[in-house]
């Protein structure tokens, strides 16, 4: 894969060649050198891209230097766009958003209102029909630290005892936000909130629409098992959230200035880690997600 190459100019989209490098670790990830992402998005890069986000789960693009329009624009080439719950009187809060560590006088603290994505967690797994990809475009970072973790829930799911895999098919797992925000910590969800984004279903194992492959599904929103009394449901989940984040499975991206990282959902869960001085440094990423399919 380290050998693919685009030239791109002639698409009048990027003017350097971009090339697929070297795999970043053995839970996945991969490096695109060589684009500009603010410029036309050639057909030759959005298959590389997407080809990447099949094969390697987490796509890292270096030295990009996006407006929140032109994140806005690239994110739309992989489909339709997804708004946030319960956000929307918050000026900070659009469809490209802001993942800070601020508080409403813009300064660093620890004191977070919320504090889901330190938490493992696969994307609006709470939605009916959850995300498919996300995209994190590093703005301000501290000098150390910071850093996002992915957990390869395809290679977790392979690795389980063929009496668990037995044990886990049919399952379904509910999902909610009012679960996430008790689990992690947050400030309770609302009554608005709740109604917003009611309790929801996915299986426990789902099949990914492009490869196929079974893949754990679950995370902090997930809150319990349907069927399963509930302190069941909770420590099974606990015991397959431990399996699935051992070193082996997992990803750590070590955050640079400009890094546009993509990751696919659908077989991934991630968490930032609160491994810098919070109140100290600013860390500030803009977020945009693409709606995906209903699990399977």
């Amino acid at each position: 894969m380290s050998e693919d190459l685009i030239t791109g100019a002639e698409h009048g989209a990027i003017e350097a060649p971009a090339r697929l490098g070297p795999r970043l670790s053995s839970a996945g990830g991969v490096e695109i050198t060589g684009a500009d992402v603010s410029r036309p998005l050639s057909p030759p890069l959005k298959e590389l891209i997407l080809g990447a986000l099949r094969d390697h789960h987490v796509l890292v693009i270096r030295d990009q230097d996006l407006s929140q329009e032109q994140q806005h624009v690239f994110t739309l080439h992989f489909g339709e766009l997804e708004g946030h719950v319960a956000r929307h009187s918050d000026p900070r809060y659009g469809i490209v958003h802001s993942v800070t560590n601020l508080d409403r006088d813009g300064n660093p603290t620890e004191m977070l209102d919320t504090r889901g994505n330190y938490f493992w967690h696969t994307d609006k797994s709470y939605h009916s029909v959850p995300s498919f990809l996300t995209m994190l475009h590093a703005v301000e970072l501290p000098p150390e630290g910071g850093d996002t973790q992915f957990a390869n829930m395809v290679l977790a799911y392979r690795a389980l005892p063929e009496e668990t895999k037995r044990r886990l098919a049919g399952l379904r797992c509910i999902h909610s936000w009012e679960a996430s925000r008790l689990a992690s910590g947050s400030r309770p969800a609302t009554e608005a909130e709740i109604r917003e984004r009611p309790p929801v279903e996915h299986p426990l194992v789902r099949i990914h629409p492009d490869t196929g492959e079974k893949a754990l599904y679950s995370g902090t929103h997930a809150g319990g098992i349907a069927g399963m009394p509930d302190a069941e449901g909770r420590a099974l989940l606990a015991e397959l959230l431990a399996h699935a984040t051992q070193p082996d499975f997992v990803y750590t991206h070590r955050w640079r200035l400009g890094d546009l990282v993509i990751w696919d959902n659908r077989c991934l869960l991630h968490r930032a880690i609160a491994n810098y001085a919070m109140a100290t440094h600013r860390r500030v990423l803009h977020r945009t997600v693409v709606r995906g399919t209903v699990p399977y």
